[in-house]
C-alpha cells in the first residue's frame, strides 16, 4: 500500500481502508463512520454508545464535514461497522500518515516500542488481546501498533512492527523482553541502532556487564528528585567495550542505579543498557535521554489510554473493534500532540464544548 503524500488529510487517508460490508443496505459512507468515530473520540467518547450520543448531537454542518449526510449513523451501525474492519490495514494507513509528520532528534528519529494489554477485551476463547505499539519519542505520536498473536509474545511481533518502517539511522528502544539477538540483528541489518535494557530474562549477558570494572568507571551523570512521599537518585555509569559483550553490534554499555529512599528505608536497583552506537557518534547524555524518553511511553501513552480513556474497563470484544478503538485512541492521542497539545484530558474537554472543533482537527 503507498505512502499517502504528506499534505494528505487524516479523512482522505481512511479512504484507504476496505470497507468490511456488504454493498447491498449501504446508507454511510465507511470512511464517514471511521472520521465520525475519531471526531467523537476527540470529544471524549469512550465506547460505541458514546459515539453514537455524540453524532446525535452534533450539528448537520459538522457531521457534512465528516461526509455524513442526513441521519446519523445508529450505535449498532458503529458497532457493526468497526467491529469488522482490518485493524492491521487501519494500524497500517493511519502508522504511515503519522510517520510523515514526526521528526528526528539530533538528526536521528528515535522510537520506543511497548506493549499494553486491554484487560476488559477477552475474546471468544478466553484470550486478552495485546498490542505492540511504536512510540515516536520526540512529539509522543504513535507510529505503529500490531496484535500480538494469542499464542504468541512481543518479541517475533517486534519485527513485524518495524517491518514497514524506514529504519535507516533510526534509534529503537525497547525494553529487556527485547534484548534479543535476533531482534538486534534485524535493526542493525536494516541500519538501524539499538538502546536495549538488560534485566535477568538475559542471565550471562547481565552477568558480563555486571563483571565489568564499574568501580573504575566515572559516573556520567547523575540526578535527584522527589515526589509521592520519595526521594530518588539516578546515577549512570558508561563505558565503551571494544571486544563486545556477546551481543551483536552492543559497543556502548550503561550501569544505571536507582537508589530510591522512603519512609526513612533505601532500596537500590541496578540495570544494564547496551546501545549499538559507539561514545564517539552519541555521547552518553544522549543515550541517558533516550532511555528516560522509552521510560516515558507509559506515562505519554499507556497511562493516557488506561486513565483518560478508562480503556481497561472498556468490555468492546466483537471481531477487531478493541484493536479499532485502541487504533482510534491512539490517533486522537497523536493529533492532540501534533497540534501541541500536552494536557491530553484538558484537551478532550475543550474539543467537547463544541463539535466543529473535533472535525477541524481531522481536517
Amino acid at each position: 500500500m503507498p505512502a499517502p503524500a504528506p499534505d494528505t488529510r487524516i479523512l482522505d487517508v481512511l479512504a484507504q481502508v476496505p470497507d468490511p460490508r456488504a454493498r447491498r443496505g449501504v446508507r454511510h459512507r465507511f470512511p464517514a463512520i471511521l472520521g465520525l468515530a475519531l471526531a467523537a473520540t476527540c470529544a471524549g467518547a469512550r465506547s460505541f454508545t458514546a459515539i453514537a450520543e455524540w453524532a446525535d448531537d452534533a450539528p448537520t454542518t459538522a457531521l457534512a464535514r465528516l461526509g455524513v449526510h442526513g441521519r446519523a449513523p445508529s450505535e449498532s451501525t458503529i458497532r457493526r461497522t468497526l467491529g469488522r474492519v482490518d485493524a492491521g490495514v487501519l494500524d497500517h494507513v493511519l502508522g504511515a500518515w503519522m510517520w510523515l509528520r514526526t521528526s528526528v532528534v539530533d538528526g536521528r528519529r528515535v522510537i520506543a516500542v511497548d506493549g499494553k494489554t486491554l484487560r476488559g477485551a477477552r475474546g471468544a476463547a478466553g484470550h486478552l488481546t495485546h498490542l505492540l505499539a511504536a512510540l515516536d519519542h520526540r512529539t509522543g505520536v504513535v507510529v505503529g501498533q500490531l496484535e500480538v498473536a494469542a499464542k504468541s509474545n512481543e518479541i517475533p511481533a517486534l519485527t513485524d512492527l518495524l517491518a514497514p518502517f524506514d529504519l535507516a539511522d533510526v534509534v529503537v528502544t525497547a525494553d529487556a523482553l527485547h534484548c534479543q539477538r535476533g531482534t538486534a540483528e534485524y535493526i542493525v541489518g536494516r541500519g538501524g541502532h539499538y538502546v536495549f535494557t538488560v534485566k535477568n530474562n538475559q542471565p550471562s549477558l547481565r552477568a558480563r556487564l555486571k563483571a565489568l570494572p564499574w568501580n573504575e568507571i566515572p559516573v556520567s551523570s547523575s540526578t535527584a528528585g522527589r515526589g509521592h512521599g520519595r526521594r530518588e537518585r539516578r546515577t549512570v555509569k558508561t563505558t565503551e567495550v571494544a571486544a563486545g559483550v556477546g551481543f551483536p553490534h552492543a559497543t556502548q554499555v550503561m550501569q544505571v542505579r536507582r537508589t530510591v529512599t522512603r519512609s526513612h528505608r533505601k532500596s537500590v536497583e541496578v540495570v544494564y543498557v547496551i546501545c549499538s552506537l559507539p561514545m564517539a557518534v552519541v555521547d552518553p547524555i544522549q543515550v541517558t535521554a533516550w532511555i528516560r524518553g522509552h521510560w516515558g511511553i507509559e506515562n505519554r501513552l499507556h497511562w493516557v489510554r488506561d486513565v483518560v480513556f478508562d480503556e481497561d474497563r472498556a468490555t468492546i470484544r466483537t471481531g477487531s473493534a478493541p484493536q479499532v478503538m485502541a487504533t482510534i485512541r491512539n490517533t486522537v492521542v497523536s493529533i492532540l500532540r501534533l497540534v501541541g497539545h500536552d494536557n491530553i484530558a484538558a484537551a478532550l474537554r475543550h474539543h467537547s464544548r463544541n463539535p466543529h472543533r473535533s472535525v477541524d482537527l481531522l481536517h
